[in-house]
C-alpha cells in the first residue's frame, strides 16, 4: 500500500479549526466567533455568537450596535446575541457537563463578560486565534491565573 504521509495538525490547531467551523453558524453581522470547550482531548461543548433560542437573529432584523455606532469591545449589553463562549458554557450546563479544568478554544479573545463567566466556570486555559479590544478581560484572566495563549 502506497500512502502519502499526511501531516496531522497539532491538538491546538485541530480544536481551533473546529472553533472556526463552529463560527460559520454565527448570526452576528459584525463578527463570527466560535468556541469549543475541551477536556482530555475530547470536545465537551461548542458555541457561536447568536441570539437566544426563539429570538430573531441580527441577520434577520439588523444590528442594534451598528445602528448606534457602538465601537467593538464596548457596551456589550446592547446586543441581541450571546457570545460564543457564553453559548458553549450554557450548552454544557444544559446537558449536565462540568467544564471545570477544561480548555476553551475560541476564534477571538473573550470580552470581559465572557472572561468573568469563564473564570467562575473553572476553565483553566483559553486558546485564541485573534485578539479583541478589551484590556479589562485580559487583566481579569491574568488575576485569576488563567493561561491565555494565542495561536496563529
Amino acid at each position: 500500500m502506497n500512502k502519502k504521509l499526511q501531516i496531522r495538525p497539532s491538538w491546538d490547531e485541530y480544536f481551533l479549526e473546529v472553533a472556526k467551523l463552529v463560527s460559520k453558524r454565527a448570526t452576528c453581522l459584525r463578527r463570527s466567533v466560535g468556541a469549543v470547550v475541551v477536556k482530555d482531548k475530547r470536545i465537551l461543548s461548542t458555541g457561536y455568537n447568536g441570539a437566544p433560542s426563539g429570538i430573531k437573529h441580527c441577520i434577520d432584523v439588523g444590528c442594534m450596535r451598528q445602528k448606534l455606532k457602538v465601537p467593538s469591545g464596548e457596551r456589550h449589553e446592547l446586543c441581541r446575541a450571546l457570545h460564543a463562549e457564553q453559548n458553549a458554557l450554557i450548552q454544557a450546563s444544559l446537558y449536565g457537563i462540568s467544564v471545570k479544568g477544561s480548555t476553551i478554544y475560541a476564534t477571538c479573545q473573550p470580552c470581559v463578560i465572557c472572561a468573568k463567566m469563564l473564570i467562575n466556570s473553572g476553565i483553566k486555559e483559553i486558546v485564541i486565534a485573534e485578539g479583541y479590544p478589551d484590556k479589562m478581560a485580559m487583566d481579569f484572566l491574568k488575576q485569576a491565573k488563567i493561561k491565555v495563549r494565542r495561536i496563529k
